[in-house]
């Protein structure tokens, strides 16, 4: 497993992470002993880095990592948070005293003193732009509550506005096959601040791993069919904001790209995985696993060779001619 430098935290932390949303809520339902096989997996493989959320299962996600990171505390795991989504989005609800209670639940949640890294989960472009959120980020930090924060985005704007910030650590953003935009300006400005990017929806909610066809179906409980029109939350972080029928079809074309440029054996999801991480400026990527065999592919993604610069354009064409129209704009 490759590992890279969370940019400001200092940390290393592996390409390859694992994303928890799926061990707390929104993707049908997850039993704790499942929960728990997948990240011991995924430790297993070779994965130090564990994002999750206090939105997460109200919380549940949190626990479960937490306990998992206590019963290997000599691993140096890097475990990290977002906060934000338990209360309405809206500006005013982004202050101090709203910042200190999250991070307080979440260090109890997980059962530390310091969170290693707590972002800000997707706030408004408002909140990302005003000085008084970094003065109140900035008192966590001195207080000792956090070690370092980061901003979790929707949009390249929002990211570029994050990473302008000199007490940003890390920006997280959604990086895969369908979604190139971040590839243009984000990167290559991170990298130069010296801010690290946690590239998350790899495998766009699952359509890049090639495994879906027009019978497919999810659990009522699940995103993938609750948020299709974006009435939860942002449409991007579902099927990245591509479209089901859209992406079915490019998916299709995606999985026949792999096969024809990369070496027997590799998977469409381990692909998408490994496009996301050899991508310069691209710290992390944090794919999602309900199983324990899920866990050990995704992780395996991390030792992939170069991919071929055949495959790199194929999935330049395949954006431009399939995907670009639907989001290049809008994110």
């Amino acid at each position: 497993m490759e590992h890279n430098t969370l940019g400001r935290t200092g940390r290393p932390v592996s390409v390859i992470g694992l994303g928890t949303w799926q061990l707390g809520a929104d993707w049908g339902d997850v039993s704790e002993a499942d929960a728990r096989e997948v990240l011991e997996a995924s430790a297993e493989a070779g994965v130090t880095f564990y994002d999750t959320a206090d939105v997460y299962g109200d919380g549940r996600s949190e626990q479960i990592v937490g306990r998992f990171a206590a019963d290997h505390a000599d691993a140096d795991f890097t475990v990290v948070t977002k906060m934000g989504r338990r209360m309405e989005q809206v500006p005013e609800n982004y202050v101090a005293e709203n910042f200190r209670a999250w991070t307080d639940r979440s260090r109890r949640n997980l059962g530390v003193d310091t969170l290693q890294l707590v972002q800000l989960h997707c706030p408004p472009s408002e909140v990302i732009e005003s000085d008084a959120t970094y003065d109140a980020l900035d008192e966590l930090v001195a207080s000792g509550a956090v070690a370092a924060y980061g901003v979790s985005v929707e949009t390249c704007d929002q990211a570029l506005a994050a990473i302008r910030r000199p007490g940003v650590a890390s920006v997280q953003i959604i990086l895969n096959a369908f979604r190139l935009k971040p590839l243009e300006q984000v990167l290559p400005a991170a990298a130069e601040a010296g801010v690290g990017i946690i590239a998350r929806v790899p495998l766009a909610s699952g359509l890049l791993a090639g495994r879906y066809d027009t019978s497919t179906t999810f659990p009522e409980n699940d995103h993938r069919t609750f948020n299709r029109d974006g009435g939860a939350f942002d449409v991007g972080e579902t099927f990245s904001g591509v479209g089901w029928e859209r992406g079915l079809a490019a998916a299709e074309e995606f999985t026949n790209l792999v096969r024809a440029e990369l070496p027997e054996g590799t998977t469409p999801a381990q692909a998408a995985i490994a496009w996301c991480w050899q991508q310069p400026g691209c710290t992390t990527v944090i794919p999602g696993a309900r199983s324990a065999e899920q866990a050990r592919a995704n992780a395996a993604a991390g030792g992939l060779e170069p991919l071929p610069e055949s495959f790199l354009d194929g999935v330049r064409d395949l954006y431009d001619a399939r995907i670009r129209e639907a989001v290049h704009s809008r994110w």
